[in-house]
């Protein structure tokens, strides 16, 4: 991760919560110096305070990049802060659900570079997945600075179109609570089986994060993971006849809970 141009130049972060404070902590680690780093957050944490960080304090005049960590609805009363560093050299990267790069060009101007990133919430122990896209003012070398950047919370990849942007909020983006509710829902159906509570999780958890794991390392497919571990006619076979049937199971059930986030997206950004 080469930290150097914004080392010199410094980052600005807004908004220092759980993602904020999970990048922060991968860039401090990477080398990023604290002195280099200014942070503008109303309810510093304590771990924010200890770092040696600038809090609060007035910002550089061209730092190399502002990232915009706030929730959406207090977008509005942040943004004035650092309207002064739009127009030219300080790169924007936000991580800010439903905002468009369109919003922040209106407030920074349209000669600003902006990129729009969305990441999930794994990234707070760095097992995220952040989608990117940048504007018209943004060059090759600010993407590289982005996914550098996000790189400390986990894997980047980059969308062709910023409308693709509501379909990874549906998938990546609201999706660790699909796997949070099937953990939840696969324990609940053991201990119906007989088993008790605390098992049930514990099997539940290693399970799926197992699985999980064993697809991020395989170069086999997930369909072909699946394959290899059902034996005709056994116990899985049994089971997935239930999950894989086309109206009652999985494929139809997925379908619809990633477009209706996919949908709700697109309503909240206004699209």
């Amino acid at each position: 991760m080469d930290m150097s141009r914004v080392a010199d130049q410094g980052l600005v972060l807004l908004g220092c919560g759980k993602m904020g404070s999970a990048m922060l902590a991968g860039w401090l680690e990477h080398g990023l110096p604290a002195a280099s780093v200014w942070v503008i957050d109303p309810n510093p944490s304590d771990w924010l305070r200890a770092q040696g960080v600038n809090i609060n304090t007035p910002l550089p005049e061209k730092p190399a990049v502002v990232l915009v960590a706030v929730k959406p609805q207090m977008m509005g009363e942040a943004l004035p802060a650092i309207r002064a560093l739009g127009g030219g050299g300080t790169l924007f990267i936000s991580v800010a659900a439903g905002t468009s790069i369109a919003t922040f060009e209106r407030v920074l101007g349209a000669g600003t570079p902006i990129i729009r990133a969305m990441p999930n919430t794994p990234a707070a122990i760095r097992q995220g997945i952040t989608a990117l896209i940048g504007n018209a003012g943004t060059s090759g070398s600010d993407m590289t600075l982005a996914e550098d950047l996000l790189s400390a919370i986990g894997d980047t990849v980059r969308l062709q179109d910023e409308a693709q942007m509501d379909a990874v909020t549906g998938l990546s983006g609201s999706g660790p609570a699909y796997v949070f509710h099937l953990i939840e829902t696969l324990a609940a159906a053991g201990e119906a089986q007989g088993l008790p509570h605390d098992l049930a999780m514990r099997l539940a958890k290693a399970t799926v994060a197992g699985a999980g794991a064993l697809a991020m390392a395989s170069e086999e497919d997930p369909s072909q993971l699946r394959i290899n571990v059902t034996s005709p006619n056994g116990t899985t076979q049994a089971a997935l006849e239930v999950l894989m049937h086309e109206q009652e199971g999985f494929p139809n059930l997925l379908h619809r809970a990633v477009k209706a986030a996919t949908d709700r997206s697109k309503e909240l950004s206004g699209g």
